[in-house]
């Protein structure tokens, strides 16, 4: 499945530290894999608007849906504690 990136998305990603853009690659190649990958821990956050969100690692989350045989990189930000 192919990536299609927001523009609230990439501003996002270039607002993150190095490191979580390293790790962001990373959860995106196991996405692109597997959805159901262990590490990623991704669910549906709401399900009206087909929103999921995946871990990035402890403290980092990205948002995406899934339309139209692509997956939809909405944001990456910060998990609200």
């Amino acid at each position: 499945m192919r990536f299609v990136r927001t523009e609230r998305f990439k501003r996002s990603y270039r607002k993150a530290p190095p490191g979580i853009q390293r790790r962001l690659k990373k959860a995106l190649s196991l996405l692109a894999q597997d959805i159901r990958h262990p590490s990623l821990r991704a669910k549906i956050v709401d399900p009206e608007k087909r929103i999921w969100q995946a871990r990035v690692n402890g403290g980092w989350r990205f948002y995406f849906q899934i339309r139209e045989g692509a997956y939809y990189l909405l944001d990456v930000i910060p998990h609200p504690k």
